[in-house]
């Protein structure tokens, strides 16, 4: 029970941070995916967030504790994340079209500056390699693991709700939500975090490469 204790006040926590940001500083800069300290700052707070998830695990077999495991079938486990890119791309586009949230986190720059290439692309790799794997790692690893003693269903809604709330958005918060569901009933039905981290690493990257061709 410890550690479930621990893993809610890290995610309240980040939340509880991300929520202040947006009230006291609003928005980010229009061009933060192009400087450089923005992903140094990415990647630094995602280590911190790593080092803190494996100190919950700390004494448990990683392999089981955060599912490193490989999937019973790898084709049918990448037909599966499959599925779950394209409805996580549907069914929360449709959510941030409606309730008008699509640009709610103001990170994605309005179109591609090519003097400023390296600096997008260190933020490309904090935003679609490290950040997916860190929360992976955080919420489908981690998080399912300790929660599934009471159930997939607690686990697969805690786990959701935990990230969604993690992101410090508010009208984007049931796209989140939707986006936490699918990529846990994905770690469920493979038994591995590798295809949960292969959608949200495509689904991240895909949003930046669109937001820099429109």
């Amino acid at each position: 029970m410890t550690r479930i204790v621990s893993w809610v006040a890290l995610v309240a926590t980040v939340a509880a941070v991300g929520y202040a940001g947006r009230l006291t500083s609003g928005k980010p800069p229009e061009d933060a995916l192009y400087q450089y300290e923005t992903a140094i700052g990415g990647v630094v707070i995602y280590l911190i967030l790593l080092a803190i998830v494996f100190w919950i695990g700390r004494g448990l077999p990683a392999k089981e504790f955060y599912a490193l495991r490989r999937p019973d079938s790898w084709p049918r486990a990448v037909g599966l994340a499959l599925a779950g890119y394209i409805a996580i791309f549907v069914g929360a586009g449709l959510l941030l079209i409606a309730l008008g949230a699509g640009d709610e986190q103001g990170l994605t720059p309005e179109g591609w500056d090519a003097s400023r290439a390296g600096p997008y692309a260190a933020n490309f790799l904090s935003v679609a390699l490290v950040g997916p794997i860190v929360e992976e790692l955080t919420y489908r690893g981690a998080g399912m693991s300790l929660f599934l003693r009471f159930g997939p269903i607690v686990a697969v809604g805690a786990t959701s709700i935990g990230f969604g709330l993690g992101h410090g958005l508010v009208l984007a918060l049931p796209a989140l939500v939707f986006f936490g569901i699918v990529t846990a009933l994905l770690r469920l039905r493979t038994g591995s975090i590798f295809p949960c981290m292969l959608v949200h690493c495509a689904f991240n990257a895909t949003s930046l490469i669109v937001a820099v061709s429109a």
